[in-house]
């Protein structure tokens, strides 16, 4: 296989800056479209960025930017505002849908999609579930239902396009030292100390049932997509590292003691601080955490050839290090802090804007 022509979404985000730098590498990857809903002065070798919002462009314009790609990626995510889902649901369903009919009407061969553990239905966490394990989401949250509506989408849509290879990834929770500083904005907030995720700093853990789940580093689930991009695979993909993060491993990184105690008191503090606007994460999201099932990689490690480099801890311990030091990259999403800081935040709402 040579001379491959991809396109990603999301391009600069988390996992997006991730991707591009594993396909850049790959000899076989002759050029690389970015698409970013706000433009950016970062780069990497095959890279051509192009400012989209899918929300809102027009299906000529998106149809020729994915003409003579042989895959796409599709990775792009609004994960805010969380207090107007109407906003989210036009930009992550309607405009995943409008990439998945440009791309079938385009020609494109492939096309790799970032579903997520959060599209699955609640499920065991002493046993792994597979891929085959019901997608209907967390009926509660945002996030969950907008991923769960776009595999029953995808369901019907391989049915009428059989020639277009459909893969759809399932990773845990992703993170790296440079997206610390956007995932501290995406869903704890302005409030949030970074030298509070210095060991010793936080003395104790809550211990709450259902608080177990899988991380990766972005850099592997980077190179899961890559395999997946570049091979002839279909389906569904689960990905995650060892081990299943809970809150006695959370403890032994940040040196602190876990304490057993009931979800009640910490889910009433997350929906008070809410309401008052201090944190973007809605509780309905903490809900959906506690009841994700465990995953079973075993396809992915199998049919892909992939394992993970990093250790769920790993990935962890590296995102710690990234709040400490107020981490980014040179992107709009990965950016180390946004113009006017965490006043700016507070101004603008919390979780009230994109």
């Amino acid at each position: 296989m040579s001379g491959i022509r991809v396109v990603v979404t999301g391009a600069t985000g988390n996992v997006g800056t991730s991707v591009v730098e594993a396909l850049s590498e790959d000899e076989r990857v002759e050029s690389i479209t970015g698409l970013a809903r706000r433009s950016t002065q970062w780069s990497r070798p095959k890279l051509h960025m192009s400012t989209v919002d899918l929300g809102t462009v027009p299906d000529g314009r998106l149809d020729r930017l994915l003409t003579g790609a042989d895959v796409v990626i599709h990775l792009a995510w609004l994960f805010q505002p969380t207090r107007d889902p109407a906003v989210t649901w036009r930009t992550n369903v309607l405009g995943s849908i409008r990439v998945f009919e440009a791309a079938a009407r385009s020609g494109v061969k492939s096309v790799v999609y970032a579903s997520s553990v959060g599209a699955y239905s609640p499920g065991p966490q002493d046993t792994r579930v597979d891929e085959t394990w019901p997608t209907h989401g967390w009926p509660g949250a945002a996030y969950t239902r907008e991923k769960a509506y776009l595999e029953r989408f995808l369901d019907g849509f391989e049915r009428s396009h059989p020639d277009l290879r459909v893969v759809r990834m399932r990773p845990g929770f992703i993170f790296k030292r440079e997206s610390a500083s956007e995932q501290r904005r995406l869903f704890a907030g302005p409030l949030l100390p970074g030298p509070l995720a210095h060991p010793a700093l936080l003395p104790v853990i809550p211990e709450l049932p259902g608080l177990r789940f899988q991380a990766l580093h972005s850099s592997d689930v980077a190179d899961a997509y890559r395999r997946a991009a570049l091979s002839d695979v279909r389906g569904a993909f689960n990905l995650a590292a060892e081990p299943v993060v809970d809150a006695r491993s959370l403890a032994g990184l940040l040196h602190a003691r876990p304490i057993s105690m009931p979800a009640w008191p910490v889910r009433a503090a997350v929906a008070a601080a809410w309401r008052l606007h201090a944190i973007p994460a809605a509780p309905g999201l903490f809900d959906a955490v506690l009841r994700l099932p465990l995953m079973d990689t075993s396809r992915a490690r199998t049919e892909l050839d992939w394992a993970p480099r990093f250790t769920a801890l790993d990935a962890l311990a590296e995102f710690l290090k990234g709040l400490r030091e107020k981490a980014g990259m040179a992107t709009p999403p990965l950016a180390p802090s946004v113009r006017g800081g965490r006043l700016h935040e507070l101004r603008t709402g919390v979780g009230s804007r994109p």
